[in-house]
This record gives structure tokens, sequence and C-alpha cells, in this order.
């Protein structure tokens, strides 16, 4: 469903050197490498917030270079994304956070609207919370209210950016399970980068890895954990021959 293709983008410097992915319709695929590969820019290209300097972006058959500004707005509203800071609107409420999607790119009426904010919440373990503000939560719970926001428009992508950082491995594991239930019942395609590899891979259905801005491995989670490759190994389970 998503087809990356000779992907290039330069900022004040090179980020990414022909990039090619491919994630299938209806799975969670988990991108890792170290920092600074150029993982988050993918995404951002993915999501139509960052346009690719080269190369090409194709997204359900349509090629995003094609799209006109309108068409483009229309794209991003199948678009959910949590962003690697949670991106929370401190001066609203976690209702009214999670309501801000319906309320940017639909018609539904105010009790629809309260229904599914309120379905999401118990989705994702904060019934009640809604009056809260992001400030008094805790940052699982702020995770939380990302992805309820993320996926309140059931959008048919869904993309992460380190869902599980600064929490501890109890709770980032739950986020984890928590991602993979949300993707398997809406049926949707998840991109989601995370450096919490070990976690990561017990949820995903394909692993893409990157490093200095292009894609060094892409294969099954089975194949990933299986793999020979000297710089694979060494970033998925610590084994090494070498520096990286």
């Amino acid at each position: 469903m998503i087809h990356l293709d000779g992907i290039t983008k330069t900022f004040d410097r090179s980020v990414l050197f022909g990039v090619d992915l491919d994630v299938p319709s209806g799975s969670l695929y988990g991108l890792v490498g170290p920092g600074g590969a150029g993982k988050s820019v993918v995404l951002k290209i993915v999501a139509g917030l960052v346009p690719a300097d080269g190369g090409s972006v194709v997204v359900g058959g349509s090629d995003l270079s094609t799209l006109d500004p309108l068409a483009l707005a229309r794209y991003r509203l199948g678009i959910g994304m949590v962003f690697q800071n949670n991106a929370l609107f401190d001066f609203m409420t976690v209702a009214e956070n999670i309501a801000f999607p319906l309320r940017r790119s639909s018609s539904l009426d105010d009790a629809e609207i309260g229904r599914r904010v309120e379905e999401r919440l118990e989705r994702v373990g904060l019934a009640g919370f809604g009056p809260r503000k992001p400030a008094g939560l805790s940052g699982g719970q702020k995770k939380r209210v990302g992805v309820a926001r993320a996926t309140v428009t059931r959008a048919p992508i869904v993309l992460y950016d380190e869902p599980a950082a600064g929490l501890d491995p109890v709770t980032s594991q739950r986020i984890f399970d928590l991602l993979r239930e949300e993707q398997l019942a809406a049926k949707s395609t998840v991109i989601m980068v995370s450096s919490d590899v070990d976690r990561l891979l017990t949820v995903t259905d394909k692993v893409g890895m990157m490093h200095d801005g292009r894609v060094v491995f892409e294969g099954s989670t089975e194949q990933a954990t299986r793999s020979d490759d000297p710089m694979v190994r060494q970033f998925l389970s610590g084994k090494t021959d070498g520096p990286l």
C-alpha cells in the first residue's frame, strides 16, 4: 500500500539517499536504526508534511508528488500520527485534544464527537480522563492520549514516532501491545519508528533498518531476527563483529 522508491531529501545537509520501502496494506511495519538515520524524516514524507526532493511516494496507487495542494490536504486527513513529543495542546483538556482531528476534518455533531472521544478514552484505558489537562498526566498517560487522538478519525494509515520514548519497560510493552491491538482491530496500515527494538519486534509484521540515510535491510520480523548481516545483527541483538 505504501511504496517509496529512491527517496532523497536534503535540508542543510543530505539526509536521505535513495530510500526504498514497501509497507504492505494492513501490516505493522517497524522502522529502526541508529539516531540520525533519517527515520523521522521518512515518516514526515509519508505523512505529506515534508516533500521528497527526488524519487516517488506511492500510497494506495497515488503518487504524492502529483497531488495538488487540495488533494494533498485531503490525503493528510487519512493519516493518523503520534509525534515523538506527543504534541498535545496544553491549553486543551484531554477530551478536546482527542476531538481536535474530528472537529477539523469532519461534520459530525457534538454528540457524536463526544461519543467517539469517550470510546477512544475507554479503549486506551483512560475512561474518565476527558476533563483533565495534559500537564497533570504521566508520560504513559500522555502517550495513550496521543494514540487516542491518532486513531479517533479511524484513519487507514497511522504513523508512530517513538511511541514509547522515555517510558519504563513495563509501560513500554503495554503501549506496544495497545498499538498492535488497535492496528489489528482497525485493519490499518502502520509504520512505527522506535529505538525500543526488543519490544517493537514483539508486534511487527515487517522490519526496515536504516543507516546513514539508506535502507540497509528490509524483511519479515523473523528474517530480521535471524539475519546474518553484521550491521543488522549488531543493532537488533547487540552481537557485533565491529563498530556500526
